[in-house]
């Protein structure tokens, strides 16, 4: 589980996070959205470790980690998938996969078991041999969401999952992400594609001049009148 108390971050004079809190439950979708410059990155950041709040606390399973670089963070069990691919272009994805399940206390046999599971469960079995840099748009997200996975968290982040997905395979990352839900990972995304996050998670926050203006399930969210203002408009269908 992944809480925010009052999360506040100034950048200068600037105030760009504002009295910021939210959960993310055991086995739940979270999404938080918002417009341009409205302080949902920043957060985002707060989140992971990448900046550290001026003031707030952030809880990873119970644990105060509001201070820790997301190294440490990791090391509790937070994985995080940035917006930008950051696997390693020249390496195979069974090798990419291999060398993430270098750092789990497991045997040779185990962490190869562990593998053909990913490789499996993420359909990536066909291109296992194939350099990450010669991958599709859909191939490559599918196979940055495998080595997070590959880490075992218990609460994982996604900026901007959909991103570089054509949208005949936005649905089978969606897919996979409830799949991770399922087994009881917290999930928090982010992602411009507003619908189809509010398709895909249980609840959302909408975030606007840095503070929270509205949170709810999606069919609360697109017919709630500040959202449609500020963000959605009228006449979203889910």
């Amino acid at each position: 589980m992944l809480t925010a108390e009052k999360l506040v971050k100034s950048i200068g004079s600037k105030r760009i996070v504002e009295n910021i809190s939210l959960r993310v439950g055991q086995g739940e979708i979270v999404g938080l959205l918002g417009p341009n410059g409205a302080g949902k990155s920043t957060t985002f950041k707060l989140l992971t470790g990448i900046l550290h709040p001026n003031s707030g606390k952030v809880t990873l399973n119970g644990v105060d980690v509001t201070h820790m670089p997301f190294h440490r963070r990791a090391l509790h069990g937070l994985a995080y998938l940035p917006q930008a691919s950051f696997l390693p272009r020249t390496l195979t994805v069974q090798a990419t996969l291999a060398l993430v399940m270098e750092t789990r206390p497991l045997s040779r046999a185990s962490r190869k078991a562990r593998i053909d599971e990913l490789l499996a469960q993420f359909d990536l079995a066909s291109v296992r041999d194939k350099r990450t840099g010669m991958l599709s748009g859909g191939q490559r997200r599918r196979c940055e969401i495998a080595v997070c996975v590959a880490c075992a968290p218990v609460v994982a982040l996604f900026d901007e999952p959909f991103a570089g997905v054509d949208p005949l395979n936005v649905g089978t990352v969606a897919a996979l992400l409830r799949q991770l839900a399922a087994t009881g990972m917290s999930v928090l995304i982010t992602d411009h594609s507003a619908v189809d996050m509010l398709r895909l998670v249980d609840r959302a926050y909408v975030v606007e001049a840095g503070g929270i203006l509205a949170q709810g399930t999606p069919a609360e969210l697109v017919n709630n009148e500040d959202v449609q203002r500020a963000y959605l408009g009228r006449g979203v269908v889910l």
